[in-house]
């Protein structure tokens, strides 16, 4: 009896031993990869550069972006443009109003013409669609018509010296102004 004893105690301490040995040999096969073999990557599309954060340059980005930057550089020589259209209409209006004291048709068309481009230069660099606020009006057509000639000179001086894509108050601030003026120029002819 005391030789069953002894082997017994053996015999379920192998089992035990087995059976851990399998068992952790198992799971190290479930959990683990072969290191032999590697671990397949998705492949990275060509097409698409950024799937790592970085982006050498893509073709079709940098044509992109090219072409936005000419568009934006279109707009903004467009708006110059329009400032400057806008000073020579009143330039135009001072003279015509300087020899005959008083406007006719076409100069009321160029008028509406000026309040319109005066407009979208305010819009275009973020002002708003509300009417203008006239604070400080002239009292005369006399003193009104040099006074429009000299704002819309300044808008446009405004205008030509901001870079693009500057939201400008002082551009807003004087197109205001020349908007007010010019409604009390146009009087009630609307």
């Amino acid at each position: 009896m005391f030789v069953r004893i002894t082997t017994l105690p053996i015999l379920r301490f192998t089992l035990a031993f087995a059976l851990v040995l399998f068992t952790a040999t198992w799971l190290s096969a479930q959990v683990l990869p072969n290191p032999t073999r590697p671990v397949p990557q998705p492949s990275p599309n060509p097409m698409d550069r950024r799937n790592d954060g970085i982006d050498f340059g893509n073709r079709e980005t940098d044509a992109r972006t090219r072409l936005v930057l000419k568009k934006e550089k279109k707009e903004y020589e467009e708006h110059v443009e329009r400032a400057q259209e806008a000073r020579d209409l009143a330039a135009e209006l001072r003279k015509t109003y300087e020899t005959a004291r008083s406007f006719n048709a076409a100069d009321h068309k160029k008028l509406e013409r000026l309040e319109k481009l005066t407009r979208r230069i305010r819009n275009e660099v973020g002002g708003s669609q509300t009417d203008a606020d006239p604070k400080e009006l002239p009292r005369t057509q006399d003193e009104a018509v040099p006074l429009l000639a000299e704002m819309a000179k300044e808008l446009c001086d405004e205008v030509e010296k901001t870079p693009r894509r500057v939201v400008s108050t002082s551009i807003i601030d004087q197109a205001n102004k020349l908007i007010a003026l010019i409604q009390y120029v146009r009087g009630p002819h609307d």
